[in-house]
């Protein structure tokens, strides 16, 4: 099975708006109704983000739908707070960074490994307006470059 095969769920905007430090995977905790939903491809990783609290590392936002054939009592809340798993070491690093030098976490993709759900999740920083205007303008000649390829 090839690896695009395995995303669920990708948060294409992340990468447009914020500039990448480093990723990391992450295990995440969850009820049996979350891991039909998002194996159905019903997750939306658009807003979410991650917090340090307590230790731990939780992620926000991150909407999930209901099961559709699961009566309302066992299903889940949309876009309840979940709990992320990572190593210890990887913890404190993840802790240092946001508190110090006040960057951002955010969820870049929501995926199947090994049968289980993984989320990569990026240490990230606001990208400013040049920057963004700049990886347009790339794209943009990039596109043009592929275009004149195409018709020689």
């Amino acid at each position: 099975m090839s690896e695009y095969n395995n995303i669920f769920a990708d948060n294409r905007q992340a990468r447009f708006n914020y500039e990448i430090l480093e990723v990391y995977e992450a295990g995440i905790e969850l009820t049996g109704t979350e891991v039909k939903s998002i194996r159905s491809g019903l997750a939306n990783l658009r807003d979410a983000y991650g917090i340090v609290r307590k230790r731990e590392i939780l992620l926000l936002n991150l909407y999930i739908s209901p099961h559709k054939t699961t009566s309302a009592v066992f299903n889940h809340e949309p876009t309840r707070t979940r709990k992320l798993l990572l190593h210890r070491q990887e913890i404190r690093k993840l802790i240092a960074q946001v508190e110090q030098r006040g960057l951002t976490l955010v969820p870049l993709k929501l995926r199947l490994k090994n049968g289980w759900i993984k989320v990569d999740l990026a240490l990230v920083r606001n990208k400013k307006l040049h920057d963004k205007r700049e990886d347009i303008k790339k794209r943009e000649d990039k596109r043009d470059i592929s275009r004149a390829m195409k018709f020689n």
